[in-house]
């Protein structure tokens, strides 16, 4: 069950963000839950593919929830350059995103209790704005967080594998993919994809079309 409030406020911060940053193409929230993280909304099942790619690979939306007011800049060009990681980074760019900045959200304690994911289309969108972003979205982040209703928005949904899945055809070539970059049987990988793609509330097949899409080896 979708949260109507929820994406709506995402909407919002999503404006605000915009007017900073005129190349924003997307953004997600996504939250700490018993060490683990989930994402929590976003605007588009693309965006939302991203963070699944990080959640089979690594990348800022994992790492910058490693402590409080972490914040990560990417410029795909240079972790593909560099082939770090690397799922994250082909994906990326063949969904049109040049960088990304990932800011760890806390709550009143300090406590990391999420991250803000911001995706642009140019390699220095984020340049020289880290703290106005902070200032503007950190807020409302928190918020949106805490009063979030998990058990309809992410954790019940992320642990419900899905009952059928369309594009089989499709799914069963990523598996392949991922089979032979990770080095693994077919059983693993596919559980691999399923569950990044279970932990960002999104359908296998999104995952599987970014994947191949990518061109992942």
């Amino acid at each position: 069950m979708e949260d109507p409030q929820l994406d709506e406020e995402l909407l919002a911060m999503g404006r605000v963000a915009r007017g900073l940053v005129p190349d924003l193409v997307g953004m997600s929230l996504s939250v700490v839950s018993e060490g683990v993280t989930f994402t929590l909304i976003a605007p588009n099942s693309a965006v939302a593919a991203l963070d699944a790619t990080q959640y089979m690979d690594g990348g800022p939306c994992v790492d910058v929830v490693s402590e409080p007011g972490n914040t990560i800049q990417t410029n795909i060009d240079d972790l593909l350059d560099e082939a770090r990681w690397t799922v994250f980074a082909r994906s990326s760019a063949a969904a049109g995103v040049a960088s990304s900045l990932s800011m760890s959200i806390a709550d009143g304690h300090g406590r990391v209790t999420g991250g803000l994911n911001l995706y642009a289309s140019t390699g220095d969108a984020f340049s020289g704005l880290h703290e106005a972003l902070a200032a503007a979205l950190g807020g409302s982040a928190a918020s949106v967080i805490t009063n979030a209703d998990l058990g309809f928005t992410t954790l019940d949904r992320a642990k419900q594998a899905p009952a059928v899945l369309h594009d089989r055809a499709r799914i069963e070539t990523a598996v392949g993919m991922l089979a032979a970059r990770y080095q693994e049987d077919l059983d693993t990988a596919r559980a691999r994809l399923l569950r990044a793609a279970q932990r960002a509330s999104i359908d296998p097949a999104v995952v599987a079309r970014v994947l191949i899409f990518s061109h992942l080896e």
